[in-house]
């Protein structure tokens, strides 16, 4: 059966605010939340970009039943894979078994900060094939050393460790990726309903969960849900591998420049106001093979989305 989930938008919200989203799409009747890990936002209207994992653990305590996970995190270059994986353990043992591990190669708007080099994507996934090697060793309880092409561990174990390892389900936008997901990790995490991502993660002998992040703004008119998107999500309709290489806020500020209203309502965003258009969204991700589809509502208006999807988009799928 299909979970429904809502996003926490690290980049729109403060960890107060992120908190008290989660409280309310649990009371909503949502199965899962998927929050975001980012040190800078995309473009500076979003405004924010708490420490994801402090934030998780505000919400392991106002929480009860909701499942969660981070979408995605890159444990390869601005923190090493040894401090990840010290957070993800205690994270995961504050959520129990609610707790899902993504993670990712990243995009160089986060990962330049320390000064490191942003390589081309077959580097970043070798680094990501490593660090998750060494995440799992850590999380083992044994003491673990490693010395491999980008990565150093010295006598290092973790005291805090769940009795399993945690889920940890790798994101992919295409087939390379989705067939070395479908080898390296327990699941399959991408962004809106595309098939061949699941075709090449199943094909490659993928049988984990799939989840998809579906974007748009529930609001009282479709031209409203557009101007907010216009202004506070620009990046989702800039073209091309650029969401990966711009390394700043105001790099994607100057790429939005060429977005016109248009183009957001070319692309895919669901901004209609009608619950049908909403539920359509969902059916077509889930036709696409997704098993886990969260829906992202764009801007300020969080409780009165919540609500919407509650009354009229949710028991569709109940």
């Amino acid at each position: 059966m299909t979970q429904l989930g809502y996003t926490l938008s690290s980049e729109e919200f403060g960890p107060q605010e992120l908190v008290e989203i989660a409280r309310s799409a649990e009371a909503a009747g949502f199965d899962f939340l998927s929050i975001s890990d980012h040190f800078h936002p995309w473009v500076a209207a979003q405004g924010e970009s708490p420490f994801v994992w402090s934030t998780l653990g505000a919400i392991a305590n106002e929480t009860d039943e909701i499942e969660v996970g981070v979408g995605v995190t890159c444990p390869t270059t601005r923190i090493h894979p040894v401090n990840v994986a010290h957070a993800v353990a205690t994270v995961d043992e504050l959520f129990g078994d609610r707790f899902t591990f993504g993670v990712g190669t990243g995009e160089n708007l986060n990962e330049h900060v320390t000064g490191e080099r942003w390589p081309e994507h077959d580097v970043r996934l070798e680094k990501l094939e490593e660090a998750m090697d060494v995440m799992r060793s850590l999380w083992t309880g044994e003491t673990t050393s490693h010395r491999g092409e980008h990565y150093t561990v010295e006598n290092a174990k973790l005291f805090t460790v769940p009795d399993d390892q945690p889920t940890t389900i790798a994101s992919a936008f295409g087939p390379q990726t989705a067939r070395w997901t479908a080898e390296h990790a327990d699941g399959l995490w991408c962004s809106g309903p595309k098939s061949e991502p699941v075709e090449a993660y199943e094909d490659a002998g993928g049988e984990g969960p799939k989840y998809t992040q579906l974007h748009g703004c529930y609001a009282d008119s479709e031209e409203e849900a557009v101007e907010t998107i216009y202004e506070q999500w620009p990046n989702g309709s800039i073209p091309g591998e650029l969401g990966q290489e711009l390394p700043t806020p105001a790099h994607f500020e100057q790429a939005a420049q060429m977005v016109e209203k248009e183009d957001i309502a070319e692309s895919g965003t669901t901004t209609e106001p009608d619950a049908q258009a909403h539920i359509d969204s969902i059916e077509e991700a889930i036709d696409a093979g997704y098993d886990h589809v969260y829906v992202h509502q764009i801007g300020p208006e969080q409780e009165k989305a919540i609500e919407f999807h509650a009354e009229e988009v949710l028991p569709s799928f109940s």
